[in-house]
Parts: structure tokens; C-alpha cells; sequence
């Protein structure tokens, strides 16, 4: 029976889904590390977690590597240890190092996290990226901008999705970027890299022990980027009905290349038992760029919709795909998407909620679930909003119009 330890910072509500997950399959010894006491753990998960350990930081190596020794003396030998945010990735493989587990090592995982890295990984095996630098000084982002033109990307080292990414088109924006401090230095260097302009595209992949098994893939409407330059801006993921869509197949070489390189020589052992989720740009001409990879779940609504589109859940997939290095393909019968619902305005609250009705009576039996606004309700500090809706339908075209009722219908107002 293979014990498997889940970091999980906080029993909220997106991580719950894993932990339950986890907590219902047979065969699993389940132990939990987290930052919240055990009181917080789900009541009805409590009797399947043989251990509970609290930490004061999760994304500390030191404290993830005395927790899973403690509970690896307390329960058992660990066989598995994860977790789901991208932040926990290279901690957790500190902790594999120190410990000698199976799973990501440190010289592994930085090939996903350092995105400088990473991109010079992707080159060496020939698979097609962005021009890029690290910048450690604004001479050398200066000089790279003279190199390639504007408009350039700048975005952390180790960015988690389009955070703290900023697209800089003139001088003036040069200037504004120094002005608000966002200044490269040898101790926090920046990626820069050339800006692409084109539909951006994710490519899910289940791997067990490095061998492609199964395949998905999103589109972004628009691109996160846009999403953070444009706050008011309500914004859709979709998954289409069609899985063998040239469009998508087109990629998969080169996306099987970009696991093959990043893996490296772990990729036959537990490390490349894994869900990866890489970001890439189709140009109108055609041709693709791998933009970044993660070695973990996918965020903004993902792993639902790709339940939804293949009629299962898709934690529980991606659960035992971890514990026992298992996975079971399955058809994809729907398409699939997420509204993310963001206000308007200035202010810190919502005071103003409409069209919710109408928008709901649009989107018709395409609607699965949604959460709506409240007057009152705090504004949200990350880009996913105050609400959200996942659809589904039998075509890609009657997700498509119930995702343009929700954003075109819903208004949503700051005051």
C-alpha cells in the first residue's frame, strides 16, 4: 500500500479537490502536510489522513524535509510525495534529494521553474521558443531590446502563470518599469524575451514513467496577458469537442520534444509520471513556440473542464496517476469551457451586479455551474475574478456562444 504524502498550504476550496481525491482511493496510506492545523481538514476526509503535520511554510525546503521524515518514521517509508501549486515544485524536489525518493529532483525541476533554464533546454534539443535573456541589469535588458525591437516580455525567473509579467512597448514604459522598481540585478534577475503575437494554446499531457498516454489542450480568449493589462476584462478558456483537430496534432511533436528534453534522463523513472501543462503560440503563418511548461495540474478552471469535455473527474485521474503510476484514457464526448467574471470601475467592492438572468437564459443547458458576484463582496486580488461559469455542450460552437452570453451579458461594477 504506497504511502503517499499531499502538501496542501491551506484546506480551501480548489485544494480540497485534491485532497479528497487522494483520501478516496483504495489502496493509499494518506498522510497531509500543511500550514493550517488539523482541524481544519475537512471533516469527512479526517478519517482516511493517517498523519497530519503543520509547518509554518510550505515553501520551505527544510520544513517540508523534517515533516515528511517525521511522518515517514510515524507511518511508514514515503513513496510519494506532491503537491499542486507551482511554487511547491522545487521545494518538494529539495525535500526527494534529501530523503532519496522517487519523483522530480532539483536539477529536474529547475529545467520547469527557471524559466531562463528552461528556454535554454528547449534550444539545445531544437524545439522552437522565443528569443529570450536573463537580464541581470538594466544595460542588459536594454541591450536585448536594441537586439529584437519592441514590444519585449519582462516576467520573473520563476513566474507562476502571467503574474508580474509586463509587456513593455517604448522607452516610456522602460522608464515607468524602473520607476516602479522592477529593476533586474544580479540577485533578481529578469526573463525578458521577445513578444509573439499569436493565439495562445495550452497542451495538457499525461505521462507514466515518460511515455505520452493521453493528451488535451485549451484555448485562451484573450491571451492572460491581455487579461492582466486589461482588468475589466472578462475573459474564457475553452476545450474544444474536437480532439484530432490538425491545429492541436500539429503540436504534439513538438510538445512530446519538450517533455523529453525538460524530463531529460529522469523521464522513464517516477519524475516523468506526471501531468505537465505547457503554454504555446500558434502564428498566423502556421508555425508554433513553446512558451513555458509546468510539472503540475493546470489552473484557471482546467481541470474541470477536461472532466467535463471526457465524462470523469479528473482529480481523481490525476490522483492515481501519482499513487500508483496509473492512468486510464478516456473519449472526449463534449466541449468544454470556463467564464471568469471580473468588474469594472474603480473601488474595492462590487456595488452593482447585472444581467445575470438574461445571460443565464442565453447560455441554456449549456450551463453547468456558476458563481455569481455578490453586491458587498470584496474585490479579488488575482486575475480570475469575483465569479466564474463552466459550460458544456455536443459542439465546440455551442460552447463557444454560451461562453459569449456569460461575458457579454454579465456586468459586474467597482465602487
Amino acid at each position: 500500500m504506497p504511502h503517499v504524502v499531499l502538501v496542501a498550504p491551506h484546506f480551501r476550496e480548489n485544494t480540497n479537490r485534491y485532497v479528497r481525491a487522494f483520501a478516496a482511493l483504495e489502496g493509499v496510506t494518506l498522510s497531509l502536510v500543511s500550514e493550517d492545523p488539523a482541524s481544519a481538514i475537512p471533516e469527512a476526509i479526517r478519517p482516511r489522513v493517517a498523519r497530519h503535520y503543520q509547518v509554518d511554510h510550505c515553501l520551505e525546503a527544510e520544513s517540508l524535509t523534517r515533516a515528511v521524515r517525521w511522518l515517514g518514521s510515524a507511518v511508514g517509508r514515503v513513496d510519494r510525495l506532491t503537491g499542486a501549486l507551482e511554487q511547491l515544485q522545487t521545494p518538494m524536489a529539495r525535500v526527494r534529494d534529501a530523503l532519496d525518493l522517487e519523483g522530480l529532483r532539483s536539477d529536474v525541476a529547475r529545467r520547469f521553474r527557471d524559466k531562463d533554464h528552461m528556454k535554454e533546454v528547449l534550444r539545445s534539443r531544437d524545439v522552437p521558443v522565443a528569443s529570450s535573456v536573463l537580464a541581470s541589469s538594466p544595460a542588459e535588458l536594454r541591450a536585448f531590446v536594441a537586439q529584437v525591437g519592441f514590444p519585449v516580455i519582462v516576467k520573473p525567473q520563476a513566474g507562476v502563470g502571467a503574474r508580474a509579467t509586463y509587456r513593455i512597448t517604448s522607452e516610456d514604459d522602460l522608464a515607468g518599469l524602473e520607476a516602479h522598481g522592477v529593476i533586474p540585478s544580479a540577485a533578481r534577475p529578469f526573463q525578458v524575451e521577445e513578444f509573439i503575437l499569436a493565439r495562445e494554446h495550452t497542451c495538457e499531457t499525461v505521462t507514466v514513467r515518460g511515455t505520452p498516454v493521453w493528451r488535451s489542450g485549451t484555448r485562451y480568449f484573450p491571451t492572460p496577458l491581455e487579461v492582466l493589462e486589461s482588468p475589466w476584462v472578462q475573459y474564457c478558456v475553452l476545450l474544444p469537442r474536437e480532439d484530432q483537430d490538425t491545429e492541436w496534432t500539429r503540436f504534439h511533436a513538438i510538445n512530446d520534444a519538450a517533455l523529453a528534453a525538460l524530463f531529460g534522463d529522469a523521464q522513464s523513472s517516477a519524475a516523468g509520471t506526471a501531468l505537465t501543462h505547457l503554454e504555446w503560440f500558434l502564428r498566423e503563418d502556421g508555425s508554433a513556440l513553446v512558451n513555458e511548461v509546468g510539472v503540475r495540474p493546470p489552473g484557471v478552471g482546467i481541470m474541470p473542464l477536461m472532466g467535463l469535455a471526457h465524462d470523469t473527474d479528473f482529480f481523481a485521474d490525476w490522483a492515481e496517476l501519482i499513487a500508483f503510476d496509473r492512468f486510464t484514457p478516456k473519449p472526449r464526448r463534449w466541449a468544454a469551457g470556463a467564464a471568469f467574471i471580473r468588474g469594472q470601475g474603480s473601488g474595492e467592492r462590487i456595488v452593482a451586479v447585472e444581467g445575470i438572468e438574461a445571460a443565464v437564459a442565453r447560455a441554456g443547458d449549456a450551463l453547468v455551474e456558476l458563481r455569481t458576484p455578490k453586491v458587498g463582496q470584496a474585490r479579488a486580488d488575482g486575475y480570475e475574478g469575483e465569479g466564474w461559469a463552466t459550460v458544456r455542450h455536443a459542439t465546440t460552437d455551442g460552447v463557444t456562444q454560451a461562453l459569449l452570453a456569460l461575458i457579454e451579458g454579465v456586468q459586474v461594477r467597482y465602487g
